[in-house]
């Protein structure tokens, strides 16, 4: 079995001194015997950065970067994040664009810049055929997924696909975003009793889903409410696997070739087995 945690903030200082000190027993090495072949890292803005590119560098075949300003992190500095994001796109190699999107959940105070940062980046990744990691959390009685699957299908930009991460959405929700290109990213909320997962993803193929923890949030059920890490991602595709009602074993297959199948040339080398 060989699974890959497609978002993870594994450079988050939560996990930090765990790899300075203790690298026999650490996350990395936990995600290692859970066969967890590569976790990819979203970016979140110009603090995440250093210890992003730390780690990539550190682990280059398993902890792959991506580079992105996060939509909840944009504030009146959102020209100079960007422009950081910008020099490091074109200064560096990375797998994805993002973590990108919308989220309406705390802040509604600069929403007309999340839309300005969140077509900006749209932009960059598909001149540079990249896919992109979507964030889009609702709030305030707007619904993020439906308005960032307007703005793509407005821009109808070419190369462009991706995630459509935490996605937590309805039946009708993860038809269009299929329907799009795009994959359904599936952590730790289909463990939540009332998560609302259980009502989608028996009618979701498996050809259409990718598995990440979002750690340290979201841990999954029994950890919910805990540091959440990547070796906990085994038991979100036995979960889907649940729901599914088939082996953990296909899940673990198909989610694994449907992440692969996103990664940009650049990255084919460090296909697992």
């Amino acid at each position: 079995m060989i699974l890959i945690d497609t978002h993870a903030h594994i450079y988050d200082p939560q996990f930090a001194e765990e790899v300075t000190h203790n690298e026999e027993d650490n996350w990395l090495a936990r995600a290692t015997a859970q066969q967890i072949s590569q976790i990819w890292m979203p970016n979140c803005a110009r603090e995440t950065i250093p210890g992003l590119m730390a780690l990539a560098e550190q682990y280059p075949d398993r902890c792959l970067p991506m580079m992105g300003l996060h939509p909840s992190y944009v504030t009146d500095t959102v020209k100079e994040e960007l422009a950081a994001v910008e020099e490091n796109l074109s200064r560096h190699a990375f797998m994805a664009v993002g973590e990108i999107g919308l989220d309406f959940y705390w802040d509604m105070t600069y929403v007309d810049q999340q839309f300005r940062a969140f077509e900006t980046q749209l932009r960059w990744a598909s001149e540079q055929k990249l896919p992109v990691s979507m964030h889009t959390r609702s709030g305030h009685d707007r619904n993020a997924f439906q308005e960032a699957a307007d703005l793509i299908g407005k821009l109808a930009l070419p190369n462009l696909t991706g995630i459509f991460h935490c996605f937590v959405g309805t039946l009708d929700e993860a038809r269009r975003a299929i329907d799009m290109g795009f994959k359904l990213g599936i952590g730790g909320v289909s463990t939540f009793k009332n998560g609302g997962l259980d009502t989608v993803l028996p009618h979701i193929g498996l050809e259409h889903l990718v598995l990440e923890t979002d750690s340290p949030y979201l841990a999954p059920v029994p950890y919910r409410g805990k540091r959440n890490e990547p070796a906990y991602l085994r038991l979100i595709a036995q979960r889907v696997a649940d729901l599914k009602q088939v082996n953990v074993d296909e899940v673990a297959r198909h989610t694994t070739a449907n992440a692969l199948d996103l990664l940009p040339a650049l990255y084919t080398n460090l296909l697992p087995g």
